[in-house]
């Protein structure tokens, strides 16, 4: 295996929320070519911001923009090993846990989720940044 997830273990507690797994504590990988994809807001490709007021559309959108940044590089959603969350309401992110599954809830990357008290326009409820790696 070129990518191993660690989620527990001695003094580490496993990274569960609503009964399900979010992120692992560690990633370890013997893949050569890092991929670093800078902070996804929810812009659509003319540079519209979509969902303002609604954290899960944006949170789609963010995914969407990320696997579209991956594919530029030559990786998928499948080879993300980090993921680095600002959001400007904790609460409305954990409200969309589960669409934040759907793009990377099977690859369980190492993961640090902040709340900042504003993005780069009031309207931005959510950016993301990703590190892949692939062979």
């Amino acid at each position: 295996m070129t990518i191993e997830r660690f989620l527990e273990g001695p003094g580490v507690r496993r990274p569960n929320f609503g009964g399900r797994d979010v992120y692992a504590h560690a990633v370890a990988s013997r893949r050569p070519k890092m991929i670093f994809i800078a902070g996804q807001l929810a812009a659509d490709k003319d540079g519209n911001i979509v969902g303002k007021g609604d954290m899960r559309a944006q949170m789609r959108q963010v995914g969407e923009n990320i696997k579209a940044a991956l594919a530029l590089a030559g990786a998928t959603l499948d080879d993300i090993v980090q993921t680095s969350t600002f959001v400007t309401d904790w609460e409305k992110f954990r409200e969309c846990l589960d669409v934040r599954h759907e793009y990377i809830g099977k690859v369980l990357p190492t993961s640090t989720t902040v709340q900042v008290s504003a993005l780069a326009h009031p309207d931005y409820m959510i950016e993301i940044s990703v590190i892949a790696m692939v062979n």
